[in-house]
């Protein structure tokens, strides 16, 4: 059975690289858009296992999109990364307060994020 990740990202090359950095891990999809509106549109169509957003994004942010999944019965209990540029102290607190559950600041390495990825999903 195949798991389903959200990823919202507005940069391609990011994008790119989580998507190829989560489908090298077997049994998973990615299902990749680049806004939060996209983003809602997405949520009721599938059961995603994880979302994976940046926070700086035209229309709708990561930030507010987190906001949005938390406060969401049906879908509150999915785990939620967030990727980006923004390394402040108080930006990663704000994002991890509003219940994110890991917070990587961009470059990352592919390997990190497959490691977080699988930890979340119970992946060996």
């Amino acid at each position: 059975m195949t798991s389903k990740i959200l990823i919202v990202e507005d940069s391609k090359a990011s994008r790119e690289l989580i998507s190829a950095t989560v489908e090298s891990i077997p049994g998973l999809e990615a299902i990749a858009t680049s806004s939060g509106l996209e983003a809602l549109k997405l949520l009721p169509q599938h059961a995603f296992a994880l979302i994976i957003t940046d926070i700086n994004m035209p229309d709708i942010n990561g930030l507010e999109l987190i906001r949005f999944v938390k406060t969401n019965p049906a879908l509150r209990d999915t785990p939620l990364f967030i990727v980006t540029t923004e390394g402040r102290e108080k930006d990663r607190d704000r994002g991890l307060a509003l219940g994110a559950a890991e917070y990587l600041v961009k470059p990352f390495s592919p390997q990190s994020l497959e490691g977080l990825v699988r930890r979340y999903l119970k992946l060996a």
